[in-house]
């Protein structure tokens, strides 16, 4: 495994860090909304997490004045998917339908 997808696997083990990218699907944020939105962690600690989603490639950023945006880039989440999970669903949807279909033919006789 290569340290990308290590850095992507880090990022995404954390419940706060995948609430923040949740919340960064919807519309991009500034960190001070960000920091609001998680009343019982302070400035500093949504500032660290969204070190280790930038670090993963997972956040752009754009500053603009005082202000720092931060969005979503869901390119790591697909390269993931395409790697991990994409050749085991299909497989076994293939086999699931395969069963789904001798099923529905035994059921028929």
């Amino acid at each position: 495994m290569s340290s990308d997808s290590d850095a992507v696997w880090k990022a995404l083990a954390n419940p706060v860090r995948r609430e923040v990218l949740d919340l960064l699907q919807a519309e991009p944020r500034t960190t001070g909304d960000l920091a609001e939105h998680f009343e019982g962690l302070s400035r500093y600690t949504i500032m660290q997490h969204l070190g280790v989603l930038e670090e993963a490639g997972l956040l752009l950023v754009r500053r603009e004045g005082r202000h720092r945006f931060n969005y979503l880039n869901p390119v790591p989440i697909e390269r993931i998917y395409q790697r991990w999970m994409h050749p085991y669903t299909a497989t076994v949807a293939g086999e699931m339908l395969a069963l789904e279909k001798h099923l529905e033919t035994k059921t028929k006789e």
